[in-house]
């Protein structure tokens, strides 16, 4: 699979640092750059609530001190609670806030394909954590995700959503990678199940328990895209995408032909996903099939654009209407 990986863009190791891009003169190009945060671990998920960073490091996440217009931040990292590490096959722990800021709600991936090392070490894992900002405690949110990384609020009906990447080695075709509203207790057949009951057999001992309370998800993206990015559309982005979810597919390793590479653009009304995936940025393969680059995270910024980084082409893109 590394090797593999290699091939298609990936496994470069963390910079374990957060870098400061900062757009002064909102010409939409940042001319600042700067080291934000440095010493960290697999830094993956953010969120700022009042004057507290929040990041989601690979095992634990940390609360640090911030006031508006700091380049630097120096201060010594407050561990608010722990995160399910050690081998940490799926390392990137996505974190949003919850609307009121009062809980975080982390995002944490398996540790394994099909949990063929066994369970044992998938304790905590393949799973969204809800974390109780005043207090540090925290919950089982949502269970049997394989590898859920980004995590979002619908801006209208404020439900969690999340982006999950599913399992690998049944083909070209199989499993499709989904968005999906997060229901608190759901539990949605990871490694037991995909798409609700359907059984994967290479799972042992069976649990037709597990398989009985699964939930299918709600909105396919295509097998192997690899989603690791997803941002809910407001207002203030322009008509046909005004109402939806922008999704980075960071791209599959493991399918011939390649599938994902590429930004879209999931149309929705009422709160939910209501037509095929619009692709809204692309390019990132070459004509002899190489990645000159793989998306990640989106995210909108004051404007309405959309930033969309790119962990292969080492560029952060801005994607704008005409004229501003």
């Amino acid at each position: 699979m590394k090797q593999v990986m290699k091939r298609a863009g990936a496994g470069v190791p963390s910079a374990d640092r957060i870098t400061l891009l900062r757009d002064a003169d909102g010409d939409g190009q940042a001319e600042q750059r700067s080291v934000f945060l440095a010493g960290l671990h697999s830094p993956f998920g953010m969120a700022l609530v009042g004057n507290d960073l929040y990041v989601a490091n690979a095992d634990a996440v940390v609360r640090f001190p911030y006031q508006p217009g700091q380049t630097q931040l120096t201060a010594a990292p407050v561990k608010v609670t722990d995160l399910p590490a050690g081998r940490n096959h799926h390392w990137t722990k996505g974190l949003v806030a919850s609307p009121d800021g009062r809980k975080l709600y982390a995002s944490v991936g398996s540790n394994s394909n099909v949990a063929e090392a066994g369970m044992e070490i998938e304790d905590g894992r393949a799973a969204i954590w809800e974390i109780d900002v005043a207090s540090g405690s925290k919950r089982l949110f949502a269970g049997g995700l394989r590898n859920p990384v980004g995590l979002a609020f619908e801006p209208r009906t404020r439900a969690l959503w999340t982006v999950v990447n599913e399992r690998d080695e049944l083909g070209s075709d199989l499993v499709p990678d989904y968005l999906t509203s997060v229901r608190d207790g759901a539990f949605y057949g990871w490694p037991w199940s995909y798409w609700g009951s359907r059984v994967d057999d290479r799972v042992k001992p069976p649990r037709p328990d597990m398989v009985a309370k699964s939930i299918a998800p709600d909105y396919a993206l295509g097998s192997h895209v690899a989603p690791l990015g997803l941002a809910f559309s407001e207002a203030r982005m322009a008509g046909p995408y005004a109402d939806g979810a922008f999704v980075g597919e960071h791209g599959s390793w493991n399918r011939q032909p390649r599938s994902g590479y590429k930004g879209v653009f999931v149309p929705c009304a009422n709160g939910r996903p209501a037509g095929p995936p619009r692709d809204f940025l692309t390019g990132f393969v070459s004509p002899e099939g190489n990645a000159w680059g793989r998306p990640v995270g989106v995210a909108l910024d004051r404007a309405g654009a959309l930033l969309v980084a790119d962990d292969v082409g080492n560029t952060v893109w801005r994607v704008a209407p005409a004229g501003r």
